[in-house]
């Protein structure tokens, strides 16, 4: 098995957070593992995007022309990383401030409303635990107990008191993400 996924949108979106939720998950499960993160030096609000790459077998570059998951948290980021999932990938998209819709036919395209569901919620910061609940749902590729595992290894401890409230965040999402085509 070896999975290579971007997650792009704008720096403050949780976005290098998410990847790296996902690589430390990937070595709870005794995986080999790839973060590579890029961000303007602006970062809240600039642009953001992670390469995790995860796999049963040794890694030999974490740089990728092509993806089998992209999860897209703004129009910038669809347009630039649409073209680039692999045919029969998986695409994975937050409507909130779209334009323009993903268009391909050759992949997946799923939708998950987590932005609306997070501000609706008083839960804007669960928002991108709730897209990582999203793509664990269609792409089991990491197990959900490691993915807590990995969160508690990644948020400060003072933030622990917020475990429980992330755990249900992905199980939201689980619920939430729709397929488009």
């Amino acid at each position: 098995m070896k999975e290579e996924i971007i997650i792009a949108g704008f720096g403050g979106q949780g976005v290098l957070s998410m990847g790296k939720i996902l690589a430390y998950s990937g070595l709870m499960q005794g995986q080999e593992v790839s973060w590579m993160p890029s961000y303007g030096p602006e970062q809240r609000g600039g642009t953001a995007n992670v390469t995790v790459i995860l796999s049963d077998e040794a890694i030999s570059s974490p740089v990728l022309s092509a993806y089998d998951t992209a999860i897209v948290l703004n129009q910038p980021s669809l347009d630039k990383f649409e073209s680039k999932v692999k045919p029969g990938g998986t695409l994975i998209f937050d409507s909130n401030g779209f334009h323009r819709f993903p268009s391909r036919t050759d992949i997946n395209i799923y939708r998950i409303d987590a932005t609306e569901y997070a501000f609706a919620n008083n839960s804007a910061k669960t928002m991108n635990m709730i897209i990582l609940g999203g793509l664990l749902k269609i792409r089991p590729i990491v197990k959900v107990e490691n993915v807590l595992k990995g969160l508690k290894k990644s948020l400060p401890e003072r933030h622990h008191h917020l475990l429980g409230m992330n755990e249900k965040a992905i199980h939201t999402g689980m619920d939430l993400i729709q397929k488009v085509n």
